[in-house]
């Protein structure tokens, strides 16, 4: 480590640990970070899920889980899914598929239906 990242580590708030410690594992497992991807454009990603939203039981199936890789976040939208065992906040996930940019006024790009795996939970160091 050097002078410099010894530096920056002191003066950091949390969340820009946070997020570099985000980005060094999507490059660790060889993913683009969402700031660099476009939409129309199939994509890898990985990172951490922030939070997952469940549809109303009166609406079409629907499950909404925003990814988190450091540099960005994207919307995983699975169509006729109520619940995916082992999609929870906190988990870490590979996922590929098309990305899309979304209506106007969504935060979000999102991608539907992709495919993913889950990953193991990142060590504390």
């Amino acid at each position: 480590m050097t002078w410099r990242d010894r530096l920056r580590s002191v003066l950091a708030s949390q969340s820009e640990l946070d997020a570099g410690a985000e980005q060094h594992e999507a490059e660790r497992q060889g993913t683009v970070p969402v700031a660099r991807c476009s939409a129309r454009q199939r994509v890898a990603l990985s990172g951490v899920v922030r939070s997952v939203t469940y549809s109303p039981s009166g609406q079409a199936p629907e499950l909404v889980a925003e990814l988190y890789d450091g540099s960005g976040s994207v919307d995983l939208v699975w169509l006729g899914r109520r619940d995916i065992t082992g999609i929870d906040p906190g988990r870490r996930l590979k996922v590929e598929g098309m990305l899309c940019r979304t209506a106007p006024g969504q935060p979000r790009p999102a991608i539907y239906n992709p495919s993913y795996r889950i990953l193991p939970q990142r060590a504390v160091s």
